[in-house]
């Protein structure tokens, strides 16, 4: 059928070629799925349709045994009963069911056979459209890498090095000015060095003096000497 055939044709090694040529392996990657699954979707109604006429096929000739035997039994209860004539007109009847049944066993044969073949076909056709589907993902994901590869190259070899070169240089720049800037910080502190130890010593000598102002106020000082009195 050319259904299967077409699925076959899509798996073979000239798909790798079309790939080489395409400006978009991406894009083509997912219309072959595509067209992948609408194959299947037809398949799968003619599958169907196969599967209906062996039903109604087994529905027929199902009936026609059973018409075959109901006659059978007829012919019997009339030559029981004495009524021959009956007997003979109901054996003619079985005979059309009998040949109703010889005609349509061949038919439902053939029928069964070409939609259990049918139905196996189809389940390779979905196995393989998984397949499919799966190196699809695997097949995108190695264009996007070999993309990003390809860019990563060219940036070594030259081409787009421009943008680099410009932020190496900004780059050196702020660290230039981050050293002058610490240069200034270390000369400001020096010059600011001697201030804070003479801001200290009178911070010092001013908790020294409220100290001893607040122990003279508890008591804790000893009594005056008549040198320390004033005169």
């Amino acid at each position: 059928m050319s259904i299967f055939n077409r699925i076959t044709d899509i798996f073979k090694a000239n798909v790798n070629d079309a790939l080489d040529k395409a400006e978009d392996p991406e894009k083509m990657l997912k219309q072959m799925v595509l067209e992948m699954e609408e194959s299947v979707n037809k398949t799968t109604l003619a599958v169907a349709n196969a599967i209906a006429n062996e039903k109604s096929l087994d529905r027929k000739l199902g009936k026609a045994r059973a018409e075959s035997g109901d006659w059978q039994q007829k012919a019997a209860q009339a030559l029981g009963a004495g009524r021959e004539d009956l007997a003979r007109a109901a054996l003619q009847k079985k005979q059309i069911a009998d040949k109703n049944v010889q005609d349509l066993e061949p038919i439902y044969t053939t029928a069964k056979a070409t939609s259990d073949k049918m139905r196996q076909q189809l389940d390779a056709l979905k196995a393989k459209l998984e397949e499919a589907r799966s190196r699809q993902s695997t097949l995108i994901a190695r264009s996007q890498a070999a993309k990003a590869q390809k860019q990563i190259a060219q940036s070594f070899s030259g081409v787009g090095s421009d943008a680099f070169s410009k932020f190496d240089k900004f780059e050196g720049k702020i660290e230039k000015l981050e050293s002058e800037a610490e240069a200034f910080e270390q000369l400001a502190g020096q010059n600011t060095k001697l201030e804070d130890e003479f801001k200290l010593l009178s911070a010092n000598s001013s908790v020294d003096s409220e100290l001893l102002a607040l122990k003279a106020s508890m008591g804790m000082l000893p009594p005056a000497t008549p040198k320390d009195e004033q005169p």
